[in-house]
């Protein structure tokens, strides 16, 4: 596997403090302030470049703990902006929306798949920011949710955008409108940088697709959510933009690459092929409960919250196995959209059996060794099966930038 010789990913503490810097570097121009603290009391910062305008936009950064790349996102836009200002338009970066998972999450140089998984941690549906609306009743939403939240009607942003990254696989944009032109500066980036285009995501199956990488999420107000998700989209923070006639787009990058995300050839049998998939997950998710049996409570609050993460991941498996091999499974599909599935199986088990590794390896449990052969070795067979290759993280970050921007390009040329 090829090793990062470039940046690596800034945990929230280097974003606060690479953030004070540009801010008393440029004071007329930049403001950090803290909008909220987390469920451990650890700050969210939110970092303002641009005179106070009506107009805003607002970049999201770290929502999910396994996906690092967006904070160091959020900062090269902000010195961009410091370089090149935006006319008439105040940006703000909440720098990382989630410092608790994030402090979980402990990988800032992975060079491998397997050390990426070493210290994965991504919490469960209803502690994430952003879903937790959708899983949650609004009294019991967690502090980093309504910090969230209210900041969206403060400053009731015309683009909101939300940075997110995948382990292994291709890069995509999920909007909850359409931004019309946004699939050319999309994928001429994509090309540029050789990343490969995810044209059959597994997270928008089902939704409207007017470009190659670019998904429209459903109206709300209808019922076509798509199969994996157990969470409702709508009631996502995503959409929590609406109020205020704001767009949301959520920017994916690659961590690694693989080209069989990107293959438009028709498959020979996808029916075929998922059932084939969902008997794999199956078996391999049995294998990970049957060892989570054997782990033990205690009273440390990160195995609390690992094994919270396992539980949520293992229960998800069930439905998704379901509708893989239910009446709805397609008669016709690409390689593409059998790839991006295969994937998203496989790191389901992955980051279950990785996360309970980490319990079962602290408390000295005797089946942890045989877990961490288990790990290993789908962390091999994942990179083998999808001849995976490392994304810099500098590239991961230019693309993601350019995105942004192009997304704000042509929402301005739309007139919203």
């Amino acid at each position: 596997m090829t090793l990062i010789r470039d940046m690596c990913y800034p945990t929230p503490h280097e974003l606060a403090l690479a953030a004070r810097a540009l801010a008393d570097e440029h004071p007329a121009l930049v403001r950090l302030r803290q909008i909220g603290a987390s469920r451990a009391g650890e700050p969210l910062w939110l970092l303002s470049v641009g005179a106070d305008s009506p107009h805003t936009v607002l970049v999201v950064a770290g929502a999910h703990a396994n996906e690092p790349v967006g904070g160091a996102t959020a900062l090269a836009l902000a010195r961009h902006l410091i370089r090149v200002p935006a006319a008439g338009t105040t940006w703000h970066f909440l720098l990382c929306a989630d410092p608790d998972g994030a402090a979980l999450h402990r990988t800032p140089r992975p060079y491998s798949l397997l050390d990426y998984h070493r210290n994965f941690f991504r919490p469960p549906g209803p502690e994430q920011p952003e879903w937790a609306p959708s899983l949650l009743p609004p009294d019991r939403l967690p502090p980093e949710t309504l910090a969230l939240t209210r900041l969206i009607d403060e400053l009731r942003p015309a683009l909101q955008v939300s940075l997110h990254g995948t382990d292994l696989g291709g890069s995509w944009v999920q909007l909850t409108r359409d931004i019309p032109g946004l699939a050319e500066p999309f994928g001429k980036s994509a090309a540029e940088l050789h990343i490969p285009v995810e044209t059959s995501a597994s997270d928008a199956s089902g939704w409207p697709s007017p470009g190659a990488g670019i998904f429209v999420m459903p109206e709300p107000g209808t019922t076509d959510d798509g199969p994996f998700h157990p969470e409702d989209t709508r009631l996502s923070t995503w959409y929590h933009a609406h109020r205020h006639a704001g767009t949301t787009a959520i920017v994916e990058v690659p961590m690694w690459a693989s080209d069989l995300v990107d293959d438009p050839a028709p498959h020979p049998d996808p029916r075929a092929a998922l059932r084939v998939l969902a008997g794999r997950l199956t078996a391999d998710a049995a294998r990970v409960a049957a060892l989570r049996e054997g782990a033990g409570g205690g009273t440390d609050p990160g195995a609390a919250a690992l094994l919270r993460a396992v539980d949520w991941t293992l229960a998800l498996i069930p439905r998704i196995t379901a509708e893989w091999t239910g009446a709805g499974a397609p008669a016709e599909a690409t390689a593409a959209y059998i790839g991006s599935i295969d994937a998203f199986g496989r790191r389901l088990s992955l980051r279950a059996a990785a996360m309970l590794l980490r319990v079962l390896r602290a408390q000295g449990q005797p089946s942890a060794p045989a877990l961490d052969r288990l790990v290993t070795g789908w962390c091999e067979e994942f990179a083998d099966r999808f001849q995976a290759r490392w994304v810099p993280v500098a590239t991961q970050v230019e693309h993601q930038s350019r995105v942004v921007l192009a997304a704000y390009d042509r929402l301005v040329a739309a007139g919203r």
